[in-house]
């Protein structure tokens, strides 16, 4: 049989490492200059945690976590997403005696069992970003600013924020009564998930995307029109910021986002480019996430984002990362005295930290210089019986297509010079 990548996995190719590598460098960049250190946290971890700060009624614990018995006989997950690891990681580190906030970001591959679609993978990497401590609207304006940053940055066109409250442990309940009740009345027209949802999690059913449900969303009662005083006036100030920022937003009443543990403040950035799912990042603020998984009260506000969905956008908007570094010499040679030569060049031009390769095997020298050609290189150096006699190297410029000669001693100072010098086309 032909093995092929696991259903929802990809390979990420070498063509495909630049936009990576980019990405990436971009992300770290960015987070550093406001501050945030990055830390990282285990792939796996105990399922409890996930079942406990995620949620156990939300599709990632029912549906989506890789789970299974370790040979100790213990349950680990795969992580689902980052923030509860994080969280875990604060508590046991005794973390809160730093300066606060904490602000922390990690980047890696975190894991869901769902259905496979464009930039949207069972396997997938992600940039998460924590700002743990403060329960200052400000520090939710830093957070998405943070994500706004990084977007731009990458050049994506139109971005914008979708924005909602989902309140706190105050205000909260009484508005899930409010939808229930709401709810009652159209039970005979949802779906059965939202059926079942009104029973475990309520604000889930904002969220669906089942065509008979739409209407019924559409007339359901708004969180916003019912949180407490507190809450009101941190989504207020939070809205005034963004204001002053000239930062668009639309309040999105169905924004709910697929975690239990978020409060107040619920947010997603949106950009061109990415068909009917806009969403290209998705936060809020979870203030009561630390002191459920057993520690102090303490606030936090945080934001993920795909790096898959990142790079897809960046294609569809025809935005290029600039190359990766490569080897721009090449050395060619005939006869085995040249290849053995070449060989003894290679690793001093290696060491000097000038990129280069050989030919190998039993080629002509046309065929090496041919590979030259295909791969880019800047320059090919030519060894033979000759250029040995002589204590030389022949020099051709891809290029220009001109050769020369350079004495064997003076071939690494000859290149390091050229290789860095702006290059000027005739």
């Amino acid at each position: 049989m032909q093995y092929k990548a696991p259903t929802g996995t990809q390979d990420i190719l070498p063509e495909d490492q630049p936009y990576w590598r980019y990405v990436i460098a971009r992300m770290r960049h960015i987070v550093g200059t406001y501050g945030f250190q990055e830390m990282g946290v285990p792939i796996f971890e105990d399922t409890f945690l996930f079942a406990r700060g995620v949620g156990e009624a939300t599709d990632i614990v029912e549906k989506e976590m890789y789970t299974f018995e370790d040979r100790g006989g213990h349950s680990i997950t795969l992580r689902p997403e980052f923030t509860a690891g994080v969280m875990r990681a604060y508590i046991e580190h005794g973390m809160r005696v730093r300066p606060s906030p904490v602000k922390l970001y990690s980047i890696g591959p975190t894991f869901r069992y769902e259905r496979p679609q464009a930039g949207r993978y069972r396997q997938f990497w992600q940039l998460n970003v924590e700002s743990i401590g403060e329960q200052d609207p400000a520090t939710d304006l830093e957070v998405m600013s943070v994500a706004w940053h990084i977007y731009a940055d990458l050049g994506f066109r139109e971005l914008s924020f979708q924005l909602n409250s989902t309140g706190c442990p105050q205000c909260k309940p009484g508005y899930k009564q409010v939808l229930v009740a709401y709810y009652q009345d159209h039970l005979h027209v949802i779906c059965d998930d939202c059926n079942r949802r009104l029973g475990t999690n309520p604000l889930r059913v904002l969220d669906c995307k089942q065509p008979q449900c739409q209407p019924v969303i559409a007339g359901a009662p708004h969180m916003t029109d019912h949180l407490c005083v507190e809450c009101a006036g941190h989504f207020a100030a939070l809205q005034s910021y963004l204001d002053d920022l000239d930062r668009p937003y639309t309040l999105n009443h169905r924004l709910v986002r697929g975690l239990d543990y978020y409060t107040k403040t619920v947010f997603e950035v949106w950009a061109e480019g990415i068909g009917a799912q806009n969403a290209v990042c998705g936060g809020g603020r979870y203030d009561g996430l630390i002191e459920l998984l057993g520690g102090p009260p303490t606030p936090g506000v945080g934001f993920a984002s795909g790096i898959e969905r990142i790079i897809l956008t960046l294609k569809q908007q025809g935005i290029e990362p600039p190359p990766l570094p490569a080897p721009r010499v090449f050395l060619a040679y005939r006869g085995e005295a040249a290849k053995r030569a070449a060989i003894r060049l290679l690793g001093l031009l290696r060491e000097a930290g000038v990129g280069a390769v050989m030919g190998f095997g039993d080629r002509s020298l046309k065929a090496q210089l041919r590979q030259a050609g295909r791969q880019g290189m800047a320059y090919a150096l030519v060894l033979g019986e000759d250029e040995l006699a002589a204590g030389q190297v022949t020099v051709r410029d891809m290029t220009r297509g001109q050769q020369e000669r350079v004495a064997r001693d003076g071939i690494v100072a000859w290149l390091q010079n050229r290789l860095t010098a702006p290059r000027h086309t005739p």
